[in-house]
């Protein structure tokens, strides 16, 4: 199967899982999933499941990069946060539908591997260092979006901090194998409403960096 059979079949399956965003959808069409994934796993780019890439973490199942990212809701004009950059495909989906991401990686090599890949494809909006996820990025907040792409332990009230009133939380939280995907909207009044979306199997959100 062709590359662009392999694409048009993942983005069929998608809309048949339930991904209606048209511009997640498109994103997702034309960003090059096999620029992410580790060369021995070429010919899997396009499969709809996760994939495993250096220091023990994987690059998310298209599904599930789907779905959070259509949980955030971007229109096109938000600053993101993103906790925990990895392959750094996450990251390039988010670019193309915001303003501009902020992006924390723990492990350091992986993020220079992601940092030549958002240069070798023009991602000009990307800014991200290497850092304790945990924290946030509170120099650069408040931020109208934060997605997390590794599980909190619990409700990641540091983060949630760092939420523009109006803005939206994307996480999975829990610390078990399977953890819940959660969304958090900060009300104007600065109270939390928090919603269940699925279930998820995320690696965990680890303190400190890396390499």
């Amino acid at each position: 199967m062709s590359i662009n059979e392999a694409r048009a079949q993942l983005i069929l399956a998608l809309r048949q899982q339930g991904i209606r965003d048209a511009r997640v959808l498109e994103v997702m069409e034309t960003t090059p999933r096999e620029k992410f994934v580790s060369p021995e796993f070429a010919d899997k780019a396009w499969d709809n499941q996760a994939l495993p890439i250096p220091f023990g973490q994987t690059i998310s199942q298209p599904f599930v990069v789907g779905a959070m990212t259509a949980a955030l809701g971007l229109k096109g004009d938000e600053k993101v946060l993103e906790i925990g950059t990895g392959s750094g495909y996450q990251t390039a989906i988010l670019s193309k539908l915001c303003k501009r991401v902020f992006t924390i990686e723990r492990y350091r090599p992986l993020l220079r591997i992601a940092q030549q890949k958002f240069a070798d494809m023009r991602l000009h909006n990307v800014v991200s260092k290497c850092a304790d996820g945990g924290l946030g990025w509170e120099d650069q907040g408040p931020f109208d979006a934060i997605i997390l792409t590794c599980a909190a332990p619990i409700r990641p009230d540091t983060l949630l901090g760092q939420l523009k009133p109006g803005g939206v939380l994307v996480a999975p939280v829990g610390q078990g194998s399977v953890q819940e995907l959660l969304r958090y909207r900060r009300r104007e009044d600065g109270i939390f409403e928090e919603e269940e979306l699925m279930d998820v199997r995320f690696v965990p959100l680890l303190p400190g960096t890396s390499g």
